[in-house]
């Protein structure tokens, strides 16, 4: 059944078989966890998405959020040099965002990304801003990251739908 977001339940997925090389292997992992992220808040009401489920303040979208951001600011602004003022990635969704537009925000920044994952030819290049007063970064370290960020929140959305539901799965 596909909710408003455009996305339909699932159950349990596994992580994904790749015969391809480093960069395709990278990019199928990310995607796999991007793919959960969403799979977790989609099928909530606003409410329950934006409602804080631990007392840090964080909620399902919230981290749909921040996980926009977070993709924006590594590939984006970082990687490819573009857009002027970096955005925080730490502002809870503001009144009127609503699991349609954050997850497809989220969508049009994973778009944004992937097209700068494929054109780049080589994953040992840096890219042309730094984060946190360091080198650039190359596109290689920028999706490991990328893999362990949102790993991490995928597994915090897993307990956070959880506590909704029950919903369990990835």
């Amino acid at each position: 059944m596909t909710d408003v977001t455009g996305f339909s339940a699932r159950g349990d997925v596994r992580p994904p078989r790749t015969a391809g090389g480093e960069k395709e292997t990278l990019v199928a992992f990310l995607g796999y966890l991007r793919e959960a992220v969403v799979a977790k808040a989609a099928g909530l009401s606003d409410e329950v998405g934006l409602t804080p489920g631990v007392p840090s303040g964080t909620s399902l979208l919230g981290l749909v959020k921040h996980l926009t951001r977070v993709e924006h600011n590594w590939f984006v602004w970082a990687y490819a040099g573009r857009g002027g003022e970096r955005p925080l990635d730490d502002e809870p969704p503001a009144a009127g965002e609503t699991a349609q537009t954050l997850i497809a925000a989220y969508r049009e920044a994973v778009r944004a990304s992937d097209e700068i994952i494929a054109a780049c030819d080589d994953l040992g290049r840096p890219g042309a801003r730094a984060l946190g007063g360091t080198e650039p970064p190359t596109l290689r370290w920028i999706l490991v990251h990328m893999i362990e960020e949102t790993g991490r929140h995928a597994g915090h959305a897993d307990i956070l739908r959880e506590q909704t539901d029950g919903a369990t799965g990835r």
